[in-house]
């Protein structure tokens, strides 16, 4: 994974203490709100409706154990004893007090972690897929691209106050899990018939109050021309964004007004003026970077053992336990694992200190040190023997992370809602929770088969409503919190925006709705036939039906 070098951490150092002496001086008075706003965003802090809520970066998702352990320190010094996962696969603090917020930034600078431009509008976190570098069907390894597109646009003076917030997300599989037509720039790497690496570029997708599709920009990028492209794509929106009203702000809106072939138009103008400039990525820096994502020490091993066969053949809970978490590497001998962050009864994401310290331990005893967080709110362990699977089975159980229900209904992705959030219309968790309960039965999960659930406290859709095969979105109605459900969402190569199947829900009737939509997907289902598959086949018609004529008599009527 990349390290600091010199450059690096005295960056990250000044920053600090440049963030320091500006919370002294807003502390003594020194600063107005509205000047120590812009300074506290850009260094991930945001005013909560109870307390701040600091943003760690992660890019594109990757931690080694040393800094996990640091996060169980943050988490059980400055705040409550736990931390949250969120859906750009960063880390989140909800309790820190803002004079410690500095010594907080101290302490992750010393394990190589910040938290500038994690929010702010600027370029945020870069993500990607959660099996960079390891999945069996990657085309190109996307970190190093992903870290050269850190590198230049941290700190970028042009676009440190954009219109609005802008994210970028990188994939080089085949098989899209990092949600490209979602962002506001979507890059896929894939070699051509010659074997030369090129991007396919996406623009102007997004969630939010408008949500949108991306549109293809460009469809054989050469990779040299990456930094330069996206400069001028980002320059195009930052010349003619709207500023005017924070809800048309994203470039979502200005492509969609422009129109895909004028904006490309604008944007090939603006890139013949630094095509072949200083920011052309030369091999040389690609190889300098790349050096950072070389594989681990592997052993030679093959996908044959006989102990997990044992295993897997006598554990009845250790086989749904692989069905779900385990996942298929690109070396033999080896496998992926995701631990679950969705036991029922704790908020979707969160993690205590010492699980992040059981969580450390573990990357260290069975992967290589490395770990990975995910847009779904859980952990990746990336290089796991086969042979240890069942003896990290038995360990992630103990610290509470070896919950099978990965890519289950009870996987929520979920906001931190009204609980935590000052822009929230309505609480998420509560939610996640009455419909965790209801699907329970693992059992019961497992015949449901794989179903995306995911819920938002408003219309900035940070819990991802958008593209859930459910999702679940909370609306304010006369002071009063409801929820708006829509069917057919979908991440991936095949990603679709669902549809809203009618009026809004009381929080209380949420988990009954989601119940009625399962009924009607096992009774009409075909085999091998996933919730979404069935929805893209029926249409939405019998499932708002069901929904809407099996109410109970005497039960709240919904929302018009």
């Amino acid at each position: 994974m990349y390290r600091y070098d010199e450059y690096d951490q005295r960056i990250v150092d000044e920053r600090v203490a440049q963030f320091r002496d500006q919370t002294r001086r807003y502390l003594a008075g020194e600063l107005s709100e509205d000047e120590f706003k812009p300074l506290r965003l850009q260094n991930g802090l945001y005013i909560q409706r109870y307390a701040p809520m600091l943003r760690v970066a992660v890019p594109y998702g990757l931690l080694n154990s040393t800094q996990v352990r640091k996060l169980a320190y943050v988490a059980r010094t400055w705040d409550k004893g736990y931390a949250h996962v969120s859906t750009r696969q960063n880390f989140q603090y909800n309790w820190p007090a803002l004079k410690d917020v500095p010594d907080i930034l101290a302490a992750l600078a010393s394990a190589q972690m910040h938290a500038i431009q994690t929010s702010g509008n600027c370029i945020r976190n870069v993500t990607t897929d959660q099996f960079a570098g390891i999945a069996p069907d990657e085309v190109v390894d996307p970190r190093p691209i992903s870290e050269i597109i850190r590198q230049c646009s941290t700190f970028h003076p042009e676009f440190a106050l954009l219109p609005r917030k802008f994210k970028i997300a990188v994939t080089g599989a085949l098989e899209d899990r990092a949600v490209l037509q979602m962002h506001d720039i979507g890059l896929q790497l894939f070699r051509d018939a010659a074997g030369e690496l090129r991007i396919k570029v996406w623009v102007g997708g997004g969630m939010g109050r408008t949500p949108v599709l991306g549109s293809v920009l460009h469809e054989a990028l050469p990779w040299q021309h990456i930094l330069t492209y996206i400069e001028a794509i980002v320059r195009v929106y930052n010349l003619h964004g709207r500023r005017d009203n924070i809800y048309k702000a994203r470039i979502k809106i200005l492509v969609k007004a422009l129109g895909i072939e004028e904006f490309k138009r604008q944007v090939e103008a603006e890139w013949a003026f630094q095509k072949d400039g200083p920011n052309t990525v030369t091999q040389a820096e690609l190889e300098r970077v790349a050096k950072s994502f070389t594989a681990p020490d592997y052993e030679a091993l093959t996908d044959s053992d006989a102990s997990f066969d044992a295993r897997l053949a006598e554990e009845k809970a250790f086989a749904n336990w692989v069905k779900r978490c385990v996942h298929a590497h690109k070396q033999p001998g080896y496998r992926a694992v995701t631990l679950s962050l969705k036991t029922i009864g704790i908020a979707p994401g969160d993690i205590s200190d010492k699980q992040l310290d059981a969580l450390a331990d573990l990357a260290d005893k069975y992967s290589f040190g490395e770990l990975r967080t995910t847009h779904e709110q859980n952990v990746v362990l990336s290089d796991v023997k086969l042979g240890e699977l069942f003896a990290l089975w038995q360990d992630a159980k103990a610290a509470g992370l070896a919950t099978p229900n990965i890519g289950l209904i009870t996987d929520v992705i979920c906001c931190p809602g009204g609980d935590f959030c000052d822009l929230a219309n309505a609480k998420s968790i509560p939610i996640a929770e009455s419909v965790q309960r209801q699907f329970e039965s693992l059992d019961y999960q497992h015949d449901i088969g794989d179903l995306e659930l995911n819920i938002s406290g408003c219309m900035n859709s940070c819990g991802h409503h958008h593209v859930g095969h459910i999702g679940v979105l909370g609306v304010d109605k006369n002071d009063s919190e409801w929820y708006q459900v829509s069917i057919g969402g979908k991440q991936g190569n095949d990603a679709s925006i669902g549809e809203v199947i009618g009026p809004s829900f009381a929080a209380d009737e949420v988990a009954g709705v989601v119940q009625r939509l399962i009924d009607v997907y096992v009774e009409n289902r075909e085999p091998e036939e996933r919730f979404i598959d069935t929805v893209r086949r029926l249409g939405v018609a019998p499932f708002k039906e069901r929904v809407y004529a099996d109410r109970q008599p005497g039960k709240k009527k919904v929302e018009a």
